[in-house]
């Protein structure tokens, strides 16, 4: 998303109002004519939709809060400018929770910043206020908090590269589907496509936890781990010399020979309406290339062209590909 040029008056006011309408439509008095307002005020401005899907996020903290009858204390919020509009919000959805009550960032349940990513139209690189180094492909969303004792990346979709700054006393958390990567300080590429998460590792070492009950696994440079919903444990195995993965650093996505099944994951990503399979026989169907990733769309309608399908649309508007069948051998 490209942010409008707001002064920091403006993008306060937004921030104020997305929170008050956070608070509200958590209200059990919120009313019908309330609800008909917020809609109203979400959709009038891409900024308030980014804006008010951040207060949700804080709220979710918030609500994760321990309760009990302890008076609240002040958290000492340290963030820079716009973490810190977050951090005030954070303060008023929490205090609209009744029984919320906290000591904050001493006991390790609130950041002491908390900043939002986006890249939408193009790559992005950002620096997190560790340090920290990230690479943004096209369409990925990440969180960043800063607790007492760790770092914390939630990956919310697309593609990210980091380069941690090392801190062995605060351990560097992503989060991405069902899963996570611990590193104190390492470079890795993390990729999310629904429920689905490849973790490769160039440099130091990572633990790769596929699902929090099952405990983790190590992982040295050189090698990936790959992991969906309902895995116990990630799947490991090298990383192949002539890999491509990492091309989208470069703008390029590159399928080399691929199935059709194990490539449309990649293509998907890129794309507002994911392209679906028709069935098994279309899925095995081999592509390859070099694309632009910001050309992504432009791929779809031609691969009829090089392949042996054909295109329909199903009933929720997404391209649907289809293997052209073969016909019988005559005699």
């Amino acid at each position: 998303m490209s942010e409008k040029s707001l002064s920091e008056a403006e993008y306060d006011a937004i921030t104020d109002a997305a929170a008050h309408w956070c608070m509200r439509l958590h209200a059990s008095d919120c009313t019908a004519g309330e609800r008909q307002a917020f809609a109203q005020w979400h959709d009038s401005d891409p900024l308030h939709a980014f804006e008010y899907a951040a207060m949700l996020e804080i709220w979710d903290v918030a609500d994760h809060l321990p309760r009990n009858a302890t008076p609240p204390v002040v958290v000492p919020f340290k963030p820079r400018s716009r973490a810190r509009r977050y951090a005030v919000a954070a303060a008023i959805c929490l205090a609209a929770l009744p029984l919320a009550a906290f000591t904050g960032w001493e006991a390790g349940w609130l950041p002491s910043s908390y900043e939002r990513f986006q890249a939408a139209d193009g790559l992005r690189q950002v620096t997190l206020s560790d340090g920290s180094q990230v690479e943004l492909n096209l369409g990925t969303e990440l969180v960043y908090s800063h607790y007492k004792d760790q770092r914390r990346v939630t990956l919310k979709k697309g593609e990210a590269f980091f380069n941690v700054s090392h801190d062995s006393a605060h351990p560097f958390i992503v989060r991405a589907g069902e899963g996570q990567v611990r590193v104190t300080g390492t470079q890795f590429n993390v990729w999310k496509y629904e429920d689905q998460v490849r973790v490769m590792l160039l440099e130091g070492s990572v633990q790769i936890a596929s699902d929090p009950v099952h405990g983790s696994v190590p992982l040295s440079p050189g090698m990936q781990a790959s992991y969906q919903q309902g895995d116990a444990t990630p799947h490991v195995r090298a990383i192949m010399p002539d890999d491509t993965a990492l091309a989208w650093r470069q703008g390029k996505l590159i399928l080399d020979n691929l199935a059709l099944a194990d490539a449309l994951p990649l293509i998907n990503r890129y794309l507002s309406k994911p392209v679906m399979l028709a069935d098994a026989n279309t899925g095995a169907i081999r592509i390859g290339g070099i694309y632009d990733i910001h050309e992504v769309d432009n791929l779809i309608p031609s691969l009829p062209k090089v392949l042996p399908v054909y295109l329909t649309q199903n009933q929720d508007g997404n391209p649907v590909l289809n293997a052209i069948p073969r016909k019988a051998p005559k005699g």
